[in-house]
């Protein structure tokens, strides 16, 4: 797996879903730029079992995200109007309705390959035809793109390994603790806890205090 940690997040523009059912062309993470911080995550499929779970874990936390000026974008291989059908699917009959954060089409499975979570790769024979080895599919990415666009945290889960949305609000308080104090943040810190300077003083002061 590509490492993007203190690159710029790879940019794209796909169809979307927004709002619940609203569909879009032209979906980008640029509108972002500057404005807010992204949590950007890749899933599966629609009409899957973890996946759900996860993006209704989501838009449950979606005000947490917002107080700390976080959007929250989801992206699969699936298309557009799949994505459409899953938002108006009821959750007891495996819906995700209820979801409002917008949800990415890679139909065309690039921005999966960009951000390297595709599970799988394309191949190519030497008389010029196309397979696929592999699972076209994306692993559970999830990436934290900061206000100037560069990605400052990354997770790969695969697919039957859900993830913890406490962790992802965790680690945005956490990069926006050190933005606002400059001290850094140790093992299994929350918002709330001591920090320390990055100095020998100042780790063996918060060691000598544990």
């Amino acid at each position: 797996m590509a490492v993007l940690v203190g690159k710029k997040a790879p940019e794209f523009s796909a169809p979307a879903v927004i709002n619940g059912g609203e569909i879009v062309e032209g979906f980008s993470l640029e509108q972002f730029l500057g404005k807010k911080y992204v949590i950007f995550f890749f899933y599966p499929a629609d009409f899957t079992f973890v996946c759900p779970t996860e993006l209704l874990a989501f838009q449950d936390k979606i005000k947490d995200f917002e107080e700390r000026n976080v959007a929250v974008v989801a992206c699969s291989v699936d298309s557009k109007h799949s994505h459409w059908k899953w938002l108006q699917t009821e959750l007891k009959h495996g819906g995700i309705k209820g979801v409002k954060y917008p949800l990415v089409a890679d139909l065309s499975k690039t921005i999966s390959e960009n951000y390297d979570v595709l599970a799988g790769n394309y191949e190519y024979s030497d008389e010029g035809d196309v397979s696929f080895r592999g699972d076209p599919r994306s692993y559970r990415g999830l990436f934290l793109i900061d206000l100037n666009g560069i990605v400052r945290h990354q997770t790969i889960n695969d697919m039957p390994l859900g993830r913890s949305v406490l962790e992802t609000i965790r680690i945005v308080d956490a990069l926006q603790f050190f933005e606002e104090n400059g001290e850094v943040c140790p093992a299994d810190w929350h918002k709330g806890d001591k920090a320390l300077k990055e100095t020998q003083e100042g780790v063996a002061d918060y060691l000598s205090k544990r």
